[in-house]
């Protein structure tokens, strides 16, 4: 099986910390055919995970990123578009794409959502590109 991640690289130490929790949890459950795709931050990871799910390459698409909210509107544009599209990634392609773009207020809490004292967002977004996989081969051989 082989996963793509999209990642946006505008908080970069975050980044990295989202993308070493989906890789961990993507090897424990065997999965080490993953290719790695950067654009500049959250608002273009709907188009990255539709060239990679249209691509045919990929069984799964783990979309990583931050938004942190500052003094205008814009974080909520950013955060309800990235949410929305990659949403709309997966439904009209078949192909399982997790929205692991941390949405919040200042720096600590990116942090302690980034493999902090919260969780790690990036290792949840593998998991739920994984269940949806798991989901799509259970029915793919029931019957």
């Amino acid at each position: 099986m082989k996963v793509a991640l999209v990642v946006g690289r505008f908080y970069e130490d975050l980044a990295q910390r989202l993308v070493a929790g989906a890789r961990e949890t993507l090897a424990q459950a065997g999965v080490t055919d993953i290719d790695e795709f950067d654009v500049p931050g959250a608002y273009e990871l709907p188009m990255a995970a539709k060239l990679a799910a249209e691509s045919g390459r990929y069984a799964g698409v783990v979309c990583l990123g931050a938004v942190i909210r500052g003094e205008t509107s814009h974080y909520d544009y950013v955060c309800g578009e990235s949410a929305r599209g990659i949403q709309d990634v997966q439904l009209q392609t078949g192909v399982p794409c997790s929205f692991g773009v941390l949405t919040v207020d200042n720096l600590p809490q990116a942090l302690a959502r980034s493999g902090g004292d919260k969780r790690n967002s990036g290792a949840h977004a593998a998991e739920a590109v994984l269940a949806l996989l798991n989901i799509k081969q259970q029915l793919a051989t029931a019957g």
